[in-house]
């Protein structure tokens, strides 16, 4: 799943994983970040899945196997962590997974993880999210593991989730990707959609909320349901009787906007750096995008060239990135209205 910052990506791994588990397959829920790498975050979940299969019924030695080839696996990339020692007082698996190259390590490792699913009669689901938070050689070795797993028809599923830039992020890692994977994007709600998500839990409150309120909030929240949430809640709270009139609307806009400033907006533009933070200013006076990098350079006044690292920067940190080439918008939704919202100069360097 595809699709920018608050369109409910992770509400729907959530919910997946829930869906999962009361069919009674084993998943695992991962959220993946730019300070840590997929080795450290496979370990944890792999582990809990492969004793939670070896540990299904009577003994079974494609379960044990899968535990010494992830032991195997744990020795080789050398994760030190002591946690990894409960349960796992068996020798490692000799020869398999344990080269220390990913690429070769972690498909035998999904295998084998897979293989123990089906003696076991059941599922394994790994969910990972924030997808684009990982690197080439990261990326590269996961679609091998999931390709090894397909071509032997083994029970595990990878269902995944991050921004835009995933797509062409794994097409460039293997051209076979777009044959192993579904890449579904998640955007923002149709008009009858938001209409239920606002008027559905107002009715169930024996109350009401007028047209044109509602046709306020929808031009504002523009579909994205964390907005609609909030714009939602502020209105509730604005308004003294039924129905919810525009004057509520307009009385909780301050509200909406320093709720959604200080939560949703701040928490990602108070981790960067000056420049990063010229180069978003910049893309915020030319409008919600996408822009062409030549006429962010140009606001900026300087050569176009000169702005990559920073672009790359803010790509790698999932705040902006590129839909078609050459080109670049906002991962969050709404972010050039904050960024104009911000009182004083910009950031000097």
């Amino acid at each position: 799943m595809n699709g920018l910052r608050g369109v409910g990506k992770t509400v729907l791994l959530n919910r997946i994983e829930e869906m999962a588990t009361a069919r009674g397959f084993k998943a695992v829920l991962i959220e993946a970040h730019e300070d840590k790498s997929l080795t450290a975050l496979l370990m944890p979940p792999l582990r809990k899945l492969l004793l939670a299969l070896d540990r299904m019924g009577v003994a079974n030695e494609q379960a044990k196997r899968a535990v010494r080839i992830f032991k195997s696996f744990a020795n080789s990339v050398k994760v030190k962590f002591s946690e990894f020692e409960v349960g796992l007082g068996i020798d490692a698996e000799s020869g398999i997974a344990d080269s220390g190259d990913l690429e070769s390590d972690l498909p035998e490792v999904f295998v084998a993880l897979g293989e123990s699913a089906k003696a076991r009669k059941t599922v394994a689901v790994l969910l990972i999210d924030e997808l684009q938070y990982l690197n080439d050689g990261e990326l590269s070795a996961l679609i091998m593991s999931i390709h090894k797993v397909n071509q032997k028809q083994l029970p595990l599923i990878l269902i995944g989730a991050g921004l835009p830039q995933i797509v062409g992020n794994t097409g460039r890692s293997k051209s076979y990707a777009e044959r192993l994977f579904d890449f579904p994007e998640v955007g923002p709600l149709t008009d009858q959609d938001s209409m239920v998500a606002i008027m559905e839990p107002i009715t169930k409150e024996g109350e009401k909320i007028s047209r044109p309120a509602f046709d306020l909030i929808l031009q504002a929240a523009q579909g994205y349901p964390f907005f609609l949430q909030v714009w939602g809640y502020e209105a509730w709270n604005a308004a003294s009787k039924s129905p919810i009139t525009p004057k509520d609307i307009e009385q909780a806009r301050p509200r909406v906007e320093k709720n959604l400033d200080s939560s949703f907006f701040r928490v990602r533009f108070d981790r960067l750096t000056p420049s990063e933070k010229r180069y978003l200013f910049a893309m915020a006076e030319n409008g919600p995008g996408p822009h062409r990098s030549g006429d962010i350079a140009e606001t900026l006044g300087v050569r176009v060239n000169s702005v990559g690292p920073v672009r790359s920067s803010l790509i790698k940190k999932g705040m902006i990135y590129s839909p078609a080439h050459g080109d670049t918008a906002f991962t969050v939704p709404l972010f050039d209205q904050f960024l104009l919202r911000q009182k004083g100069p910009t950031p000097s360097a």
